[in-house]
């Protein structure tokens, strides 16, 4: 008796929980997204400290190298908060994080064991879960995606 009650009630949380992650993945592309569009944004206009940034960490072709940053980051997160091409996106940019990490917080990155909130305090941290997230789960059923290819958001 006691175990068919808490059977059912675990199916109950399982047809809940399910319920919530279309929503969920919306919000986390349109949040993540819209920081991206903003980050890549802000670095068009600022093209020169990029490129100088990138030249000080040995980034070959920096020039051409943080205009294709920028054009992913500014395009990338436009792309993620309309859910198109999401997991493609998604996957370009979780690469970019992790560039970020070995070029910029390669401290960060090596102290992933030893010190963990040194790793989850680094700026890119909270980008490259998001990223991850879509890659993984893609963009839910809130999606262009979803509505292209009339799958109910399995992208």
């Amino acid at each position: 008796m006691v175990v068919r009650l808490l059977t059912k009630l675990y199916g109950l949380l399982i047809v809940a929980a399910s319920s919530l992650q279309s929503p969920f993945l919306l919000l986390v592309r349109l949040y993540w997204g819209f920081q991206m569009m903003q980050t890549g944004w802000g670095k068009l206009h600022n093209l020169a400290k990029v490129t100088g940034f990138f030249t000080s960490l040995g980034i070959p072709l920096p020039g051409v190298t943080a205009r294709c940053i920028v054009g992913l980051e500014f395009v990338g997160g436009i792309l993620i908060m309309l859910g198109l091409g999401s997991r493609l996106v998604a996957l370009l940019l979780t690469c970019d994080m992790l560039v970020a990490y070995i070029a910029a917080d390669r401290e960060a990155l090596f102290s992933i064991f030893s010190d963990p909130d040194k790793f989850y305090a680094a700026a890119p941290y909270t980008f490259l879960i998001a990223f991850l997230i879509v890659l993984i789960f893609g963009p839910g059923r809130f999606s262009l995606d979803a509505v292209l290819t009339k799958n109910g958001g399995r992208t």
